[in-house]
């Protein structure tokens, strides 16, 4: 069991390593850019005219920016929402760049994914704990009576809103401990924690994704997959920081630690 458990813990982290530094992956992040501190519509580096309006972005751009909109050269104007699928189909490239557009809390921006950045061309790997079974435990998820949201401060120095689904409690260095979580549209949790090696040994914060607990609230909670917040891969990441309560007193040596 244990063998089969180490086996596709390997196979998890090949595949973090392989996401991660893909093409379009987060490692490909150059840029982000909020329209609203642009008021002129002219983002750094980026040719077109970009403006917010209501639900959408509105383009304009003539042919010599070379932009090209759903694999199509492009000219003139066009509204564009916020993209929803993968880097990689964003609606807006240039050349092999995508710029993909982005909604936060109704402030609208545009990210710039370059497969040429230097973030990607000398990634070293990601440094991770081999697989323990002592750091999978038994969890309990209570759900709040409705979504609680709150404020926390983001990796680019702003304040938004999180949106809290309930407890995750779970032992761990011979006490309970608790974890407050957000819930993912599949029914997965997801924790951003600090802990005792945050800051030295690991990355400041990590996130974790336990899985979606059953009808009493069980699930397991695999410390073996904390993993790096994407802010640890790129700068122009947004990444939230844990909620108040969410920093462990115990050192969690497992899963990713650093990249490197």
């Amino acid at each position: 069991m244990t063998t089969d458990a180490s086996d596709a813990w390997k196979q998890w982290h090949e595949q973090r390593v392989e996401s991660v530094s893909a093409p379009y992956g987060p490692l490909a992040l150059t840029a982000t850019h909020w329209i609203e501190d642009y008021p002129e519509g002219r983002l750094p580096d980026i040719p077109g005219n970009w403006v917010a309006d209501g639900d959408a972005v509105v383009l304009t751009a003539a042919a010599a920016d070379g932009l090209t909109v759903s694999g199509r050269p492009f000219t003139g104007e066009v509204r564009l929402a916020a993209d929803q699928g993968p880097e990689a189909e964003s609606q807006v490239a240039l050349g092999a760049r995508r710029l993909v557009v982005l909604v936060r809390e109704g402030v609208w921006g545009v990210r710039v994914y370059d497969p040429e950045s230097a973030a990607r061309r000398t990634f070293p790997g990601i440094e991770a704990t081999p697989y323990d079974p002592r750091w999978v435990v038994p969890g309990l998820f209570t759900p709040y009576e409705s979504t609680r949201t709150i404020r926390v401060g983001n990796a680019d120095g702003r304040e938004r809103g999180f949106a809290l689904a309930g407890e995750l409690t779970f032992p761990l260095a011979g006490r309970e401990r608790t974890l407050k979580v957000a819930q993912l549209p599949d029914g997965r949790l997801w924790a951003v924690f600090a802990d005792a090696t945050s800051g030295s040994t690991s990355f400041r914060f990590r996130f974790l994704y336990p899985q979606a607990p059953d009808a009493e609230g069980r699930t397991s909670v695999d410390f073996n997959r904390a993993q790096l917040p994407p802010c640890a891969l790129a700068d122009h990441f947004i990444c939230p920081f844990p909620a108040p309560g969410n920093t462990l007193d115990a050192a969690v040596e497992a899963g990713e630690r650093r990249v490197g």
